[in-house]
């Protein structure tokens, strides 16, 4: 009685052991599955705000701009701007200048910054800028497409947003929801939300080429290149994508291991029987082995024989 009360004591302690083991196991696997979303909620919060960032701020595109200096007006101080000297007529009612300033010496350069919303020049002579609306520089037929350009960026934002939203649920909540249709629903969010930024940079891009060759000439630059929110909002395009394609495979994963699962299941439900029940009308015999010479044994037949046949039978 002592040696199976330690056995069943040893036992007890093994199975113990093996769900204070197994408990650890299953934190340990809830928290890499917290962190495996959590990086998956990443490149949709970059991809917004990227965005964001983009469309509220003026630098999509930058350059110079090549302008005129204005008169010192016996200001000897004062950088670009054109020296002069004045002469003196007759009657004194007219004055001559004298301007020492020739060819490119007489143009200064401007910094200038575009965005979605404004245009800005830098101001000669002190440190702010002048900034009017871009919607006043562009051709007049090109305006619907600078609001289609528009429309897309908010769209855009908005289905990354939700995306986000969607993706946050996921990591704060275990359950509640079904992760194989959040999944789908976020690649089918970022793909489009994707899809419509490069619509829509390609779109002002298009704009600001145009406005560039025919827009006013006190606007007009020199030279031009992309700025670092146009860039921005190429990298959200591309963060776009490789969520959709991140939520796609985790889709396809998932759906593939439920298709596992239920063919499993199915296969142990529905396995073949190779082994039949007796039946209940089956002779039973009972019998009973006695010694017998000669390496032969003598089985007594108790039951379902006849009232003439011999009780023992010899097999050898």
């Amino acid at each position: 009685m002592t040696q199976l009360c330690g056995s069943f004591g040893h036992r007890c302690h093994t199975l113990e052991s093996t769900s204070s083991s197994g408990g650890c196991a299953g934190r340990a696997m809830g928290r890499r599955a917290r962190q495996q979303r959590a990086l998956a909620l990443l490149p949709v919060c970059l991809a917004l705000t990227f965005s964001l960032t983009a469309v509220c701020s003026s630098y999509w595109c930058e350059g110079t701009r090549r302008v005129a200096k204005p008169l010192c007006q016996d200001r000897p101080g004062v950088l670009h701007c054109i020296h002069y000297s004045r002469g003196s007529s007759d009657n004194g009612s007219q004055a001559v200048q004298y301007i020492w300033e020739m060819g490119d010496d007489k143009f200064v350069q401007r910094r200038f910054h575009v965005g979605l919303w404004q245009s800005c020049e830098e101001t000669l002579g002190s440190t702010g800028e002048n900034c009017r609306s871009f919607q006043s520089v562009i051709p007049a037929e090109e305006q619907g497409v600078l609001w289609l350009s528009i429309g897309a960026e908010v769209l855009n934002i908005l289905l990354t947003l939700t995306s986000a939203v969607l993706l946050g649920s996921r990591v704060r909540h275990h359950s509640g929801l079904h992760w194989l249709k959040v999944d789908a629903s976020v690649a089918i969010l970022t793909v489009l939300a994707g899809l419509l930024a490069m619509v829509a940079h390609m779109m002002y891009t298009t704009i600001f080429q145009i406005t560039v060759n025919l827009g006013p000439e006190d606007w007009k630059p020199q030279m031009w290149d992309y700025g670092w929110s146009y860039c921005l909002a190429w990298g959200s395009f591309a963060l776009c994508m490789v969520a959709s394609v991140m939520a796609t495979s985790r889709y396809t994963a998932a759906r593939r291991e439920l298709a596992e699962k239920k063919s499993g299941q199915k296969g142990s439900r529905h396995s073949p029987q190779d082994f039949q029940k007796p039946k209940a009308s089956e002779i039973v015999w009972e019998t009973e082995a006695a010694p017998s010479p000669a390496g032969c044994a003598l089985i007594s037949v108790s039951k379902h024989l006849p009232p003439e046949a011999p009780g023992k039978v010899s097999m050898c």
